[in-house]
């Protein structure tokens, strides 16, 4: 089987060799450092930027897996998506649920090296 240009990139991906989300994680700390928030709100608040502007799965990712690291509960996490749905619509804060789950689900599979078959239609 030849492997595709997608299958290449995912597996350097899974392998830990992706340049530009390590540049977006560095990125993000200087922010952390430069807002002046303490960890939680400021991961927070990026929590609901990331709700409000419809965000894709992979900046969910970062955002949560950073907040896991703090050891930042599950209740405090849908307590913001509780907030800030009068605010945003309950339509964006499903969607961001949907996006979520995208995230954790994508990141085992690339943990787990399980490359999909390219759809051919």
């Amino acid at each position: 089987m030849t492997q595709t240009a997608s299958d290449n990139a995912l597996n350097r991906i899974a392998a830990g060799e992706a340049p530009v989300l390590e540049t977006l994680m560095a990125m993000n700390l200087d922010a952390a450092e430069r807002s002046g928030l303490d960890s939680d709100t400021y991961l927070l608040v990026r929590l609901a930027a990331l709700v409000a502007m419809d965000a894709a799965p992979a900046s969910y990712l970062i955002t949560l897996g950073a907040a896991a690291d703090t050891g930042m509960t599950v209740e405090r996490i849908q307590a913001v998506l509780i907030a800030i749905a009068p605010v945003v619509g309950s339509a964006r804060v499903t969607a961001a649920a949907g996006a979520i789950v995208r995230g954790v689900l994508g990141a085992e599979v690339l943990a787990q090296g399980i490359v999909p078959e390219q759809r051919t239609s």
